[in-house]
């Protein structure tokens, strides 16, 4: 078992890192760091003695993170950033159809289950809509809040 990356090297966390109850003075499940955001290995550790941790330092955040190999990619990798995370409240910009059969409304409020990134440079996301669930294009989509004003 081989470290992919070395002391001092930039990575990028791929997920949102959530404290699961072993970072200290703040609540189980917040949000530590946020998918995309850049920071440094300090250290590199083993969990079990089958993963690899790195100790990594986020900057902007002032946060010191552990995060497995998986979680992390070399920041000079491919990212496609998002617009929206998992769980977030959000409304269609237009009617969502398919073979000519409306399945959403302008305007229809739904919930951010999953980011899909490898689809090239477009974002796409499984929503749920209701009792449906359908994967929407990122440009498809806008905050809850703001969504009213564009509806078309």
């Amino acid at each position: 078992m081989r470290p992919r990356y070395d002391y001092g090297n930039a990575v990028r966390v791929i997920r949102n890192v959530r404290n699961d109850g072993t970072f200290p003075g703040i609540a189980t499940g917040t949000l530590l760091v946020r998918r995309g955001t850049v920071g440094y290995v300090r250290s590199i550790g083993t969990f079990l003695q089958d993963q690899i941790i790195y100790e990594v330092h986020f900057l902007e955040e002032g946060r010191v993170v552990g995060c497995r190999e998986e979680e992390l990619i070399g920041v000079d990798e491919p990212w496609v950033p998002s617009r929206f995370e998992s769980r977030e409240q959000v409304r269609t910009l237009m009617t969502l159809a398919h073979r000519g059969e409306v399945l959403v409304a302008a305007g229809a409020p739904g919930q951010i289950l999953k980011v899909w990134r490898d689809g090239g440079d477009e974002v796409i996301y499984d929503v749920i809509f209701h009792d449906q669930t359908l994967s929407v294009p990122e440009r498809a989509l806008a905050p809850l809040e703001e969504a009213t004003a564009d509806v078309h």
